[in-house]
């Protein structure tokens, strides 16, 4: 009994490090940035698409939900400054929608599958992200400052998210 609680204690911790590694990769992704206004064009759907993709959809969660509490507790992960201010600010919406995307694209099997979630990901953080930007700018102008600047990117880093987790799950 007591080799498995240590084991379990093992499995427990290494998952544990694992989400808060991949939380500090969510962070260094928002501040690989095009500054644009209100919401700036950051490398973070990609991470969070590829982290889905090849840890899954439970340490992807974590990972996610780790970064949030960063966040919140005042360290400076998200690309538009840090604090509870930034999660309910203009840019929330896309920080929820991410949550969805990880669980959408971590729940995903085959390479198909995962395409097709990854598309259906980007989505929710689109539609997310623009609903409550529309809070604050209104709905025309969330969708073209929210949604339409970041439609060419977006397609482009979901191929090569898709091309690396497919690679990843091969090795």
């Amino acid at each position: 009994m007591t080799a498995m609680t240590a084991a379990t204690r093992s499995r427990s911790l290494l998952f544990v490090v694992q989400a808060l590694g991949l939380s500090l990769l969510i962070a260094a992704s928002a501040h690989i940035s095009v500054p644009f206004w209100p919401v700036p064009m950051t490398l973070q759907t990609f991470s969070v698409v590829v982290i889905a993709a090849t840890a899954g959809a439970s340490l992807g969660l974590a990972a996610m939900l780790a970064y949030l509490v960063e966040g919140a507790l005042g360290l400076p992960v998200f690309a538009s400054g840090a604090g509870i201010a930034v999660l309910v600010g203009p840019t929330a919406g896309y920080l929820a929608g991410m949550m969805v995307a990880m669980a959408l694209v971590g729940n995903a099997q085959g390479a198909v599958h995962r395409a097709i979630a990854m598309i259906a990901a980007t989505c929710v953080i689109y539609l997310a992200g623009a609903a409550w930007l529309s809070r604050f700018v209104g709905f025309d102008r969330a969708i073209e400052v929210g949604v339409l600047p970041f439609l060419l990117g977006d397609a482009a880093k979901m191929a090569l998210a898709w091309a690396i987790a497919t690679a990843a799950r091969r090795s």
